[in-house]
């Protein structure tokens, strides 16, 4: 046996012994219950990666609504049923407030922007990010009229289409993108422009990657980086080349920055870089700015597109819904431009949207850690411990919800159909860590998708099997598919 050999060996047995170790001191605490783990795997062997909502439910039924997994050499806990959530990051807000220290996302972002950072620079650009989305527009009339423009655009767009099939990702990405460009960097891209196009591509690539086994394991051993398939290496070269962007974008403003006449959130934080503070110099560096472009850029993008793709599909799957829609989008806005005022005079719009939302669960397990040692629900969870909140279960949780795993409107109307609320919708998620960008992603749904349906009626290619089963990714989307827009005057 050769020395190389024997070194290894002494590794191994120095990694398994410590792992044991780990596990053992572990057992002794009153941690979550959880299924056995094996030995360097951990629960990796139970999960469906691509779902693993669907494995969590499964355990929820054995294990309750806290329990622990555990993914390689590190647990996780799981929390489920909106009661158990709320409990957890409302209630129990500052215990539950951090991101998981994942290497991916610490190798993709070094702890800045604001979606995966922690501590007081979490705490600052968050604060910076909410009021500054206010000041250019967000809620307010001024970004409303930028999406109704945007949003005619999209319908002059699918007219061009002439009712015959097409597929109508890159239109409705593109249109939902230049939203966040507009207050990003006070631009609007065409929807063919290949800057566009590119960047669109990046994000969405990443999305469907991180739902990689490859991804998965190159998270629980990043060690074994250099021998695992390339998607984590995918991953950083995607993301490096939209910073790449980001970074040639904030270059280009710095130098026709005027502090008196700010255009956008890329000025503002500009400005804030020569304010001459502690704080300016301690986090409004290049960094956070990179990192949270790029955050804001693809939160922007991923999840309102994607929405108003699964409600185009199931517009196509449910005509009859559809067409009580439009007709009540005739009685309150006839021909007029739709309006966010509009809103509240349209009960079953509304309802319906949210339906959507709750029907799509686009993003089923929201990422949380510990902020310190916490007991809760009588288990002890360590700090730095990664907990999934299953918003899943919460959407489809029977004590709130009539018929959990239906497209039912009715969920959100009384029995006069009037529109009534449900705590139990959280799509954005609830607590410190929920969707800052929500009051914008509300308006854009509810204005896009009513223009969509004032201009026209979606059917499906003649023959086509419309498939409600989510495709494979880190968020869920509908699987491809083909759909006309029929002129409806």
């Amino acid at each position: 046996m050769d020395l190389v050999t024997i070194l290894l060996s002494v590794v191994v047995i120095l990694f398994l012994a410590n792992a044991f170790k780990k596990q053992k001191q572990e057992s002794n605490k009153n941690l979550p219950p959880g299924p056995k783990p094996l030995p360097i795997i951990g629960n990796i062997h139970m999960m469906d990666v691509g779902r693993p909502q669907k494995t969590f439910m499964q355990m929820a039924k054995e294990y309750g609504s806290v329990f622990s997994i555990q993914l390689g050499m590190s647990k996780s806990v799981v929390l489920h049923g909106y009661d158990t959530i709320k409990e957890a990051l409302v209630d129990h807000a500052e215990f539950f407030s951090d991101r998981p220290r994942s290497p991916l996302f610490t190798e993709t972002t070094k702890g800045y922007g604001v979606a995966f950072s922690n501590g007081e620079n979490w705490k600052v650009m968050r604060r910076f990010t909410i009021s500054t989305l206010r000041d250019y527009g967000m809620g307010k009339k001024t970004i409303e009229d930028k999406i109704i423009e945007e949003a005619e655009c999209l319908v002059q767009k699918l007219r061009s289409y002439e009712g015959k099939p097409f597929s109508n990702v890159s239109s409705i990405n593109a249109a939902v993108t230049n939203i966040i460009v507009a207050i990003l960097l006070s631009k609007r891209f065409d929807y063919e422009d290949p800057t566009i196009l590119r960047l669109m591509g990046s994000v969405s690539e990443n999305i469907k990657l991180l739902s990689s086994p490859w991804v998965m394991l190159y998270d629980c051993y990043p060690f074994l980086g250099k021998l695992l398939p390339g998607a984590h290496k995918k991953i950083f070269e995607n993301i490096k080349k939209f910073h790449e962007f980001i970074r040639a974008t904030f270059t280009e403003q710095k130098k026709q920055l005027d502090i008196n006449d700010q255009r956008n959130l890329i000025d503002a934080f500009l400005a804030k870089q020569q304010e001459g503070k502690l704080e300016s110099t301690k986090f409004y560096h290049n960094e956070n700015l990179t990192n949270l472009v790029s955050d804001l850029f693809g939160a922007g993008m991923e999840t309102t597109s994607t929405t108003l793709r699964w409600a185009i599909l199931l517009m196509m799957k449910y005509p009859e819904i559809q067409k009580k829609l439009q007709n009540e989008i005739e009685q309150v806005m006839g021909s007029a431009q739709p309006q966010v005022e509009h809103r509240k005079q349209m009960p079953y719009t509304d309802a319906v949207i949210h339906e959507i939302q709750r029907f799509a669960d686009l993003a089923p397990v929201g990422l949380h850690a510990t902020a310190q040692d916490v007991t809760f629900k009588g288990y002890f969870i360590p700090r730095g411990t990664t907990v999934m909140a299953l918003l899943h279960s919460a959407l489809r949780d029977e004590k709130y919800f009539q018929k959990p795993d239906e497209f039912y409107p009715e969920h959100f109307l009384d029995s006069e159909g009037n529109f009534k609320k449900n705590e139990a919708f959280i799509p954005f998620s609830i607590g410190k860590r929920s969707c800052a960008g929500e009051t914008l992603a509300r308006m854009e749904i509810f204005l896009f998708f009513t223009s969509l349906l004032q201009n026209f009626t979606f059917r499906p290619t003649p023959g086509a099997e419309l498939d409600l089963t989510p495709d494979r990714g880190f968020t869920n989307s509908p699987k491809p598919y083909e759909m006309c827009a029929v002129p409806r005057r």
